[in-house]
């Protein structure tokens, strides 16, 4: 096994602590794939369950020298089957956490994101995090929505921002600090991300947005670094200690976790928020450690101090990404905002 991060590795000591989290393992036969979950397996962090081909898993499991108990094999025919196979056994609260295996993030996401029998909640926005352990920093970074809501409107962004911030109450981070990044700190409409930026530090200030410094529009340099933050003047509970990146869209924050992961030796863990369900959304690319670290999030993420309800209430996408249209992020609750504010 591959020694994680040291920051990385502080979640997963936290998640050996806690009971094994039950997962569906959607498309498992993939070498790295059963790597991670033997390893989590072993280090009682998981009790898989491995949707896909039983031949395939079992000859990977042999060549992995992990002795895979049958009864743990849901078998699937198709990435399809295999996404809504783990994404019922959710509903059903047969299992805890759902994980991506060797398919394409799109057809999981199409199975998550369904309005009938997927996991979104009611007036909860989908969206996505990476956790990032970059060496050169004193603390893990995160960063959103760099993979799944493509170009959020202020309303989108301030739901984004809630769902990291609830994530690092539950990781520990009681007030987390987070930066709503632009190129400038300067407000001008010219820069459409700046003006956003700066309702989202009102918002929270006025409690639209809870649990959390927010500050912005900040610079990335200034949003990470004490010493360019003192350079630039700028006075600031989140300038150069942020905790959360909050990105314009979702091209800016994919590329800045892809810059800090292959030109910053960073390692990322990812995870889908604002479900039913804790989902690990990993590229296929990504080495072991880095899927290891994304499960060991997903089990702190869970509240074990409330019982499990089968039920899920309806709902009116190297690193992953998995793109979606508006509608399919979020219940379209403006409308009943609306009816609300008229009554």
């Amino acid at each position: 096994m591959i020694q994680p991060p040291e920051k990385l590795q502080a979640l997963i000591d936290r998640a050996h602590d806690l009971p094994p989290v039950r997962v569906a393992v959607a498309c498992a036969a993939q070498l790295v794939v059963l790597e991670t979950v033997r390893d989590a397996t072993l280090l009682g962090l998981v009790a898989p369950r491995l949707v896909g081909d039983p031949d395939a898993i079992l000859s990977l499991g042999r060549d992995l020298d992990w002795q895979i108990d049958p009864d743990w094999i849901i078998p699937a025919t198709t990435d399809s089957e295999a996404a809504s196979l783990a994404v019922t056994m959710v509903r059903r609260g047969e299992v805890e956490v759902l994980m991506k295996g060797n398919l394409h993030t799109d057809a999981l996401m199409r199975a998550i994101l369904d309005s009938e029998t997927g996991l979104r909640l009611a007036y909860h926005r989908c969206s996505h995090i990476f956790l990032l352990d970059v060496p050169s920093h004193d603390r893990l970074i995160g960063i959103t929505d760099a993979a799944i809501n493509i170009t959020p409107d202020l309303v989108a962004k301030g739901e984004i921002c809630q769902n990291a911030i609830d994530l690092f109450h539950k990781l520990g981070v009681h007030a987390p600090r987070v930066a709503v990044l632009s190129a400038v700190e300067t407000v001008t409409d010219a820069i459409p991300s700046t003006l956003d930026a700066a309702a989202l530090t009102l918002m929270a200030r006025r409690g639209q947005i809870t649990g959390a410094h927010v500050d912005g529009p900040l610079a990335f340099d200034n949003a990470v670094s004490v010493g360019a933050a003192r350079e630039k003047g700028i006075l600031s509970e989140v300038a150069g200690v942020a905790d959360i990146l909050l990105v314009p869209d979702l091209v800016s924050g994919n590329i800045l976790a892809k810059a800090l992961e292959y030109l910053g030796g960073a390692v990322a863990a990812g995870v889908a928020l604002g479900l039913s369900a804790p989902v690990v959304l990993t590229s296929r690319a990504d080495p072991a450690v880095a899927r290891l670290a994304s499960l060991a999030v997903a089990a702190v993420m869970l509240d074990r101090s409330k019982p499990q309800n089968p039920e899920i209430p309806k709902a009116e996408a190297s690193l992953a990404a998995a793109p979606q249209p508006e509608h399919a992020c979020c219940a379209p609750q403006s409308t009943l905002a609306l009816a609300e504010v008229a009554e």
